[in-house]
């Protein structure tokens, strides 16, 4: 992988991951740090199937289990 690769992949999971923060903050409310770093620190992939969840969850529960 180039590095122009490996810092487009980045860019576009950080962006997964303010969007699934939105997400839930607009379902939920405002949201712990740790949920938050914990969203930031997640690969990719789990982080579509937790905004794919987001919406049908009725918890946070819902969307990290």
């Amino acid at each position: 992988m180039t590095t122009a690769e490996r810092l487009r992949a980045e860019g576009h999971a950080a962006g997964r991951a303010e969007l699934l923060i939105e997400q839930l903050t607009h379902k939920f409310g405002s949201l712990p740090v740790d949920i938050i770093n914990s969203i930031h620190a997640t690969d990719p992939a789990l982080l579509r199937t937790w905004a794919l969840r987001v919406l049908t969850a009725n918890t946070f529960d819902d969307v990290f289990a």
